[in-house]
């Protein structure tokens, strides 16, 4: 089967997953069932092959999604965010000093390995950085990408049953037909010069802060106020669960078991310490703390800022927080790790 034939079987399985999880009223349910079918494909041997080479165009319109809910309201909000970003370093910083023991002792990673695995960074960066280090660079990317997919699970189902939000529909309601032609040119244009100035300009995640931003300046100066059309929201999820679901490809079940519960625990106590400080933040300066939980889960930007435009959060918030923390671990892990070593 060619690399074409196994794309589009990738692509059916995670429609008919997310379809699945759709009609189920389950959480996120375009991304999470199109994750969640074909990770279950992959580990059972079906040849599939993610649809890596769209994803960058997938994210755009994230982006653009993204940047459609900035307004003036919530920019003037921005300097009360200061104490929860300044927080945020210290969250990064006691997760690791937990984390990393946590895969030293109980999954007998040795330190450096260790290391780049517990960072709550992007999954390339960390990739990159081990492998210059010396680290077993298949142990971070399974810790890596478990980390997100079991975040994004956890934190969708805590929402849904715990907290009691409707996390089971798109939030995004306006279709092609609710869209003039001027938006939705407007809204492509924003993609397509976005993703050229994050590539440009070199940004963390560029083809999907680049149109956030450029998004953010078209809602902001009232030139447009409409989203992408819902259907390719759905899609876009479809993709981003898809390329996620065939990370898995080429492993065994039996060896992800132990992967799996590793990942969890490592999942958990991120996200309990990230309660407590959602909580400390909540009391602090009125913040809500299912806000904050979402701003400091360690998940993907893409992924978390979706689960906010499901709850009707303040997205600028939660993408905002993401985007800080990618940053601090791109700049912070490298020298922090030459230090120790040194």
């Amino acid at each position: 089967m060619g690399d074409i034939a196994r794309i589009a079987v990738a692509i059916a399985v995670g429609a008919a997953g997310g379809t699945l999880f759709y009609a189920l009223s389950l959480p996120l349910p375009w991304m999470l069932g199109a994750l969640t079918a074909t990770m279950m494909a992959s580990l059972a041997g079906l040849r599939m092959k993610g649809p890596v080479r769209i994803r960058a165009a997938v994210v755009a319109v994230i982006g653009v999604l993204l940047g459609a809910n900035f307004t003036p309201d919530l920019i003037s909000q921005a300097l009360d965010w200061a104490v929860s970003l300044v927080l945020l370093a210290v969250y990064l910083l006691a997760s690791i000093l937990l984390v990393m023991p946590w895969y030293q002792r109980i999954g007998g990673f040795d330190a450096v390995t260790a290391y780049f695995a517990g960072m709550p960074g992007g999954l390339s960066e960390m990739i990159e950085l081990g492998e210059a280090a010396g680290a077993d660079v298949p142990r971070i990317i399974l810790a890596q990408s478990l980390r997100i997919v079991t975040t994004i699970a956890l934190i969708a189902i805590w929402f849904r049953w715990v907290q009691g939000y409707d996390v089971g529909r798109n939030a995004v309601q306006g279709g092609f037909a609710d869209i003039s032609w001027t938006d939705l040119g407007l809204l492509a244009l924003a993609a397509l010069l976005g993703s050229w100035l994050g590539l440009r300009l070199r940004l963390p995640a560029p083809t999907l802060l680049g149109p956030m931003i450029v998004s953010a300046a078209l809602h902001l100066t009232d030139l447009t106020r409409s989203a992408p059309p819902v259907e390719i929201v759905i899609a876009a999820q479809i993709i981003l669960g898809t390329v996620l679901g065939c990370r898995f490809q080429g492993l065994r079940a039996r060896a992800l078991v132990p992967a799996v519960g590793l990942s969890l625990g490592a999942t958990v106590i991120m996200l309990a310490l990230a309660l407590c400080f959602a909580l400390v933040i909540e009391a602090a300066t009125g913040q809500s703390a299912e806000q904050v939980l979402l701003a400091y889960a360690p998940g993907g930007l893409t992924e978390m800022s979706l689960i906010a435009i499901a709850l009707h959060a303040e997205v600028a918030f939660v993408a905002l927080h993401h985007v800080v923390r990618i940053l601090l671990v791109i700049l912070a892990a490298p020298l922090a790790f030459r230090r120790w070593k040194g």
